[in-house]
């Protein structure tokens, strides 16, 4: 314990001047949508992409990067995955990141879902695992015709057990995505090395785990921290008790400051306030679990109206449409666009928080936009 209360002590932030609402918008734009580099860096300095298969237009971890990585072209992160050192993995939700991190999640125990189940999944398991070292790259197709598994009744509808037993070999870290055909995972055994277990150790793991979340989302409010532990414990459940632990220490972590009655966080030797943090005036198609937007809680303090993801609400309901993602010009979230490619051609709906931006420079932004999103895209 003395090792873990001086780990705590020595980081104390040092104090700063507190950084009004509008710098700490200008600094999570600035530091998030950061100057296009390579694939490879975007990612490194993400340490953490999204994935959604969704496409609309295009799928999440693309729109994401687009912003990112120079010349980025829809597809170009599953293309180039097998030549790339990055993992697909569940994190605090599923994605991609560098492959250096991925010692850090395991060793994961088994999915919550098959403790309700009887041994027999665990040997069905062991029989997949088998089959994948001696098959090489597996895809699930594979495994469905060699083992009959069935299905399972799970959340209302039919589950393949096959496809589910990769996945959760995937999850617990015996499995690894070698590539993707035309969305689908071919896997591939992985093996890791043993972890130091003890207490100081584990500790430092979920430490830096956290600091990559941290780095990733902030400037984070308190509450919104405590959301992103709870689902980072989902993610190392292992690590739970020591993610506790650095969320009631996140003072002595993280810079933090008071503004508007609401405590802040974000990584230490930043300044929220600095000079550097610049904003430009570019208009900005953001997918909807883009780093700028993904807290939504963040998302209502910095621009006042509430966004919502409605691809899963009934028709009838959604106020924004199918896949709205949020149309971000300068420093304003100015509303949502619906982007569809109709025999060749990108169409848009827009819709507007406020009212619609008036004068020429809005409407040169927008095509600027527009344009890149179609080169994007291929059309």
């Amino acid at each position: 314990m003395g090792i873990q209360r001086v780990l705590f002590i020595d980081n104390i932030s040092p104090p700063i001047k507190a950084p009004s609402l509008q710098q700490l918008r200008h600094y999570t734009i600035a530091r998030s949508l950061f100057k296009p580099t390579s694939l490879p860096r975007a990612i490194t300095r993400l340490g953490f992409v999204q994935a959604d298969p969704m496409r609309a237009p295009a799928r999440a971890q693309d729109l994401i990067l687009l912003h990112r990585v120079k010349d980025y072209r829809a597809g170009e992160l599953e293309r180039r995955y097998p030549r790339l050192a990055i993992e697909e993995a569940f994190f605090i939700n599923y994605g991609f990141l560098p492959r250096e991190a991925l010692s850090l999640l395991h060793p994961r125990g088994t999915p919550r879902a098959w403790d309700a189940w009887d041994a027999r999944m665990q040997a069905r398991a062991q029989e997949v695992l088998d089959f994948v070292r001696q098959h090489g790259h597996t895809y699930p197709k594979d495994v469905q015709a060699l083992f009959d598994h069935g299905s399972i009744k799970r959340w209302g509808s039919d589950l393949n057990v096959s496809k589910h037993l990769l996945e959760g070999l995937h999850y617990r870290g015996l499995l690894r995505v070698a590539r993707r055909e035309t969305g689908t995972r071919v896997y591939q055994t992985i093996e890791h090395r043993p972890q130091d277990d003890s207490p100081e150790t584990r500790l430092t793991r979920a430490g830096q785990l956290l600091d990559m979340v941290v780095r990733l989302y902030a400037p984070l409010p308190a509450a919104s921290l405590g959301y992103v532990c709870r689902l980072l414990v989902y993610g190392v459940p292992h690590l739970a008790a020591e993610v506790r632990q650095l969320q009631e220490h996140a003072k002595s972590r993280y810079a933090h400051a008071q503004v508007d009655g609401l405590l802040w966080f974000w990584p230490q030797g930043e300044d929220p306030g600095a000079a550097r943090y610049q904003v430009d005036d570019r208009l900005r198609f953001l997918a909807p679990f883009d780093p700028v937007i993904w807290d939504r809680q963040r998302f209502q303090l910095f621009w006042g109206w509430e966004y919502r993801l409605e691809a899963y609400v009934p028709v009838h309901k959604r106020r924004m449409g199918h896949y709205a993602i949020p149309m971000l010009w300068g420093e304003q979230m100015l509303g949502w666009a619906n982007l569809k490619v109709i025999d060749g051609q990108l169409l848009h709906e827009l819709g507007f928080a406020g009212s619609r931006p008036r004068g020429s420079g809005f409407k040169l932004a927008l095509d600027e936009a527009l344009h890149q999103m179609q080169q994007f895209l291929e059309l």
